[in-house]
């Protein structure tokens, strides 16, 4: 199953929802809206800085991961972008791969 990243930053309600909930809380609704589309929660971590939170999913496809994106982003209390993570054996398939590529200015 494809492997994604989801980097999330809190606006103002969600902080408050989160102070007001609990972090494990969070990490729960995160579970059961990957559980929801087919997929699981691989990790859920909360950090301080710039971002707020790192969430490792497993989820059925790039419709799903996106799906999921558009309705964290669309409630308007979290600003989350997608990584797509590839795995080791992932990049040596790619590393084979035959690509023809001209530079710019060339």
């Amino acid at each position: 199953m494809p492997r994604y990243m989801y980097i999330a930053q809190y606006q103002p309600e969600g902080a408050k929802g989160v102070a007001s909930a609990g972090g494990v809380a969070r990490r729960t609704a995160i579970e059961k809206s990957c559980a929801d589309v087919g997929g699981r929660l691989v990790s859920f971590d909360f950090a301080f800085g710039e971002d707020d939170v790192y969430a490792i999913t497993d989820l059925p496809d790039h419709k799903t991961a996106a799906a999921l994106a558009l309705a964290i982003n669309g409630a308007g209390t979290t600003h989350v972008r997608t990584v797509v993570l590839l795995t080791p054996e992932e990049v040596d398939e790619a590393s084979h791969v035959s690509v023809t590529y001209v530079p710019p200015g060339r």
